[in-house]
């Protein structure tokens, strides 16, 4: 073990990752930094991207262009590597199933690539028992060789949070686990490489497995909670927002609010969990309500809109909708899994057609998607309802008369605007006679 961590780090032996999304390409950024890398992904027009050193926005990116990195489509450059990093992603299945397509045909493509001696370590989050029973059996099947004695296995899930330029992933503990101490040790030297913050060694793969799922589950269930009172104030007529800053003056508040939760990790994770628990027999309680509950909130958003606009007698098909923001979070070009899309969707069953401003967002992404009106910021004009779905910077600088002029010749209390992470001020929009409302 410590011959190979010479090996990579004298350039004689390289690492791989498979899968260049939001988790791979930033690892494989980092350790061209340090030792020679390849970066696998079976999607062609993004290996050509990355080559053109364009990354996920088209941004030219210098670092893309490091001799040390080699970009690849074709799996037999696997067969370089002695150290293979899987990053590819895990969603479900539309009956919330895990879908573990994605990391069985990357475990398939190693295995056939697989040479004695190497370690492969798992990044994509699974429930508890996956790496072990369920891609260790895919390796050994396609390689031939015996995992434990002719190759070794590792989990370390990704903690990257898309986006975030404050924590990145040098400055993010990363867990480490393996097949046995020997490896875990190699795979936290290897890390340590690049994660400035350290690594945490935990005992066993599966531990690492739950760590992350628990994680992600943590966070979506204070959100639920927070999402279950917004509803419930609204009914009382109280405003959320007033209610939870005068709850985070005390110091252990935790400092959740509500939204949308959407992504790859909070709104699909605790459905690893939850599949997990009830095939061992157990029905999930909490963990299943805060995800029925934060599921539903784009419904409910959409439902409290139309109300809005009805009480300002609105023509509601013939009314022109902007929703401001499609990713599922602030600043970040991600949209998978954004709650912005089920608004979008909930309209369309009322027949209705929206306009959607996004200056982050992922412009091949939203192609492939199709059916969606993108407008620039400077086009939105003669607006009947805005809503303000997720919490851009460039939105965050809009005053509340940039935004007025956004609207047509109508009433102040025609205007209807929808502040979903409560950007603006309430007294300031109210005191100009708008429709306001927040989450």
């Amino acid at each position: 073990m410590q011959r190979l961590y010479d090996d990579i780090v004298n350039q004689k032996e390289k690492i791989a990752v498979v899968g260049l999304g939001y988790v791979g390409l930033p690892q494989v950024i980092a350790f061209s930094k340090k030792v020679k890398i390849i970066g696998y992904d079976t999607n062609q027009e993004k290996i050509k991207r990355y080559m053109e050193g364009k990354s996920f926005d088209h941004v030219i990116s210098e670092e893309l262009k490091n001799p040390n990195i080699e970009f690849t489509w074709e799996e037999e450059k696997l067969k370089e590597a002695k150290f293979i990093i899987v990053a590819v992603p895990t969603p479900i299945n539309n009956d919330k199933t895990p879908d573990l397509t994605p990391v069985k045909e990357a475990s398939m493509s190693i295995g056939r690539n697989l040479k004695k001696g190497a370690v492969v370590v798992y990044e994509s989050t699974v429930y508890p028992g996956v790496t072990e029973d369920i891609c260790i059996p895919i390796l050994e099947e396609e390689s031939g060789l015996m995992a434990g004695q002719d190759f070794k296995v590792g989990y370390s899930p990704e903690r990257i949070n898309p986006g975030d330029q404050i924590k990145k992933l040098e400055n993010i503990v990363k867990i480490v686990s393996g097949i046995d101490d020997e490896t875990r040790d190699l795979i936290s030297s290897i890390y340590e490489l690049i994660i400035e913050a350290g690594t945490y060694k935990v005992s066993s793969i599966k531990v690492a497995e739950a760590a992350k799922l628990v994680e992600n589950a943590q966070r979506d269930i204070n959100i639920a909670f927070m999402n279950e009172l917004a509803m419930v104030f609204e009914k009382m007529d109280i405003t959320t927002k007033e209610v939870v800053d005068a709850m985070n003056t005390k110091w252990n508040a935790l400092g959740f609010t509500p939204g949308l939760v959407g992504g790859h990790c909070i709104s699909v994770d605790p459905y690893y969990f939850i599949y997990q628990a009830e095939r061992l027999g157990y029905h999930s309680q909490i963990i299943l309500a805060g995800r029925k509950i934060n599921d539903g909130m784009s419904d409910f958003i959409t439902d409290i809109t139309i109300k809005k606009m009805i009480q300002a007698n609105k023509q509601i098909n013939q009314s022109k909708i902007y929703i401001m923001g499609i990713t599922f979070k602030e600043d970040c070009s991600d949209i998978r899994n954004s709650k912005v899309m089920d608004i979008i969707n909930r309209f369309k069953e009322y027949g209705i057609d929206v306009m959607v401003v996004d200056p982050v967002v992922d412009m091949d992404e939203i192609k492939a998607i199709g059916g969606i009106n993108l407008m620039n910021l400077a086009d939105v004009k003669d607006a009947d309802c805005i809503i303000f779905a997720v919490g851009h910077k460039e939105f965050k600088k809009l005053s509340i008369h940039d935004i007025n002029k956004m609207y047509g010749d109508i009433p102040n209390n025609e205007k209807i605007l929808i502040d979903v992470k409560s950007i603006f001020s309430k007294d300031e929009v109210e005191n100009l006679g708008f429709s306001y409302w927040s989450l």
